[in-house]
């Protein structure tokens, strides 16, 4: 939740506000790269982290040290030191790198695995409850320290609201349950990226890779997604609170749509929803740039939640729900056991390289779209049609675009490790086999528990 107070208070800041102008037109784009790059460089080794010690403690001893960071974070602000505060934000993703893997490595050992599609819809749910959180009090925020240039607010209320985040967060991560060490005698790597190229490598035997690519590129859509919503401020004349009014939307409704996944998937993994997802993505994204903005004439909150705008933004975001749960929960469930925090950390670097990719797109293109910077959705439209229509094609006939996706054994791999394999999801059971257990890939929980 911190890291998503920073990063969009700074956002609000270098578009209109205390530092607007200072990193020129697309700002939010470098201030996303310093965002995602540690999460490139540090999330291989926080894998191993995640697997040589306990997922818990790792958790309490990041959210230790979130603490010191807030202070410093406090710091800029209060300086109104925009490299200081650059720094903090930095600071807070390496920090958050090593949360992640532990985050979602934990999910497995904590649940059954029958469990796994519906927990990860409750997980990703309250995610992005914090994000709304987070979102609203940032904006919020923004106006009262710097609502414009040339007008100076509450200088000390972003620290304050960070350090108060740091703590609460660890006194929460106290309480999970105590949980053991996946690989003890595991031996850390001295070169990051040594665990990125044996991770790579070993999916790349299998269509997981394709798997983990297909979680990835959703973060370079919703990367550029979230740098063109705050520039709605400019589009359509609101102040930061009421664009965060968007970004709240936007949060509310990936829970939502995750937390529906994980009750359509019920004890299955069910990936034929991810096409989903990834169609009313390409038509609502389109719509948001085809659509001329339009807002009611109501009180200042109310007529953003009322916009056009916003009823757009919540179908994509319900639709990004649909897309990323089954590829989550296949990531996590066809991950080695004792190497599932290395591959979670590499699926982790591989998204965040697609954030930065975006950081690095819109920063360029930004200036060609002039005052209409909701025209960039016509962009991640297109990206989104290609590269729906790229991993379909790839994972064509292996079972796992289908709805039950049969010839999956007691092997959870078994689709992934024939890539040629025509898909027989459709095919009746042969008579000795009608009632065999756990033969699905929305069964393959179910199998590890036999």
């Amino acid at each position: 939740m911190n890291d998503n107070i920073l990063k969009v208070v700074l956002t609000f800041m270098v578009i209109n506000g205390a530092w607007a102008g200072m990193l020129g037109d697309g700002g939010q784009g470098i201030v996303s790269i310093c965002f995602t790059v540690p999460f490139m460089l540090l999330s291989g080794f926080a894998g191993q982290v995640a697997d040589r010690n306990s997922k818990r403690s790792v958790t309490v001893w990041v959210k230790i040290a979130e603490i010191p960071i807030a202070m410093l974070a406090g710091l800029g602000f209060y300086l109104q030191s925009l490299p200081i505060t650059l720094l903090a934000l930095t600071a807070l993703t390496c920090q958050s790198s090593f949360f992640g893997p532990a985050k979602y490595g934990m999910i497995p050992e904590l649940v059954a695995g029958k469990d796994l599609s519906r927990a990860n819809g409750v997980i990703n749910m309250l995610t992005n409850v914090a994000v709304i959180l987070g979102t609203v009090i940032a904006g919020v925020a923004s106006d009262l320290y710097a609502p414009s240039p040339d007008k100076i607010g509450l200088l000390w209320l972003p620290g304050a609201l960070l350090l108060t985040t740091a703590v609460f967060g660890l006194i929460a991560s106290i309480f999970i349950s105590p949980l053991q060490a996946g690989d003890k005698d595991l031996v850390y790597a001295a070169n990051p990226f040594s665990t990125y190229i044996a991770t790579i490598r070993e999916m790349s035997k299998t269509r997981l890779l394709l798997v983990m690519m297909a979680w990835g590129y959703f973060y370079l859509l919703a990367g550029i997604a979230l740098f063109i919503v705050p520039e709605y401020t400019e589009v359509l004349r609101i102040n930061h609170t009421e664009a965060s009014v968007l970004m709240g939307v936007l949060g509310i409704a990936i829970g939502l749509g995750c937390a529906v996944a994980g009750v359509i998937s019920g004890d299955r993994i069910r990936p034929r929803l991810t096409l989903i997802g990834a169609t009313g993505l390409v038509v609502m994204f389109f719509l948001l740039a085809a659509i001329p903005p339009w807002m009611p004439n109501a009180r200042p909150m109310v007529r953003v939640a009322l916009s056009n705008v916003s009823l757009l933004i919540l179908l994509a975001g319900f639709f990004a729900g649909f897309y990323i749960i089954p590829l989550q929960a296949l990531l996590q469930r066809l991950s080695p056991d004792d190497e599932r925090g290395q591959f979670l950390g590499t699926a982790n670097a591989v998204s965040f390289a697609f954030m930065t990719v975006a950081g690095v797109l819109y920063s360029t293109i930004r200036p060609a779209f002039g005052t209409q910077p909701q025209h960039i959705f016509y962009v991640a439209s297109g990206l989104m049609l290609v590269g729906a229509a790229y991993f379909v094609w790839k994972l064509r006939g292996t079972g796992l675009l289908a709805a039950t996706s049969a010839g999956l054994a007691a092997d959870p791999n078994a689709a992934l490790n024939e890539p040629d394999a025509p898909d027989k999801s459709n095919d009746p059971a042969p008579r000795d086999e009608a009632v065999a257990p756990a033969t699905t890939l929305d069964h393959v929980a179910d199998a590890s528990n036999g």
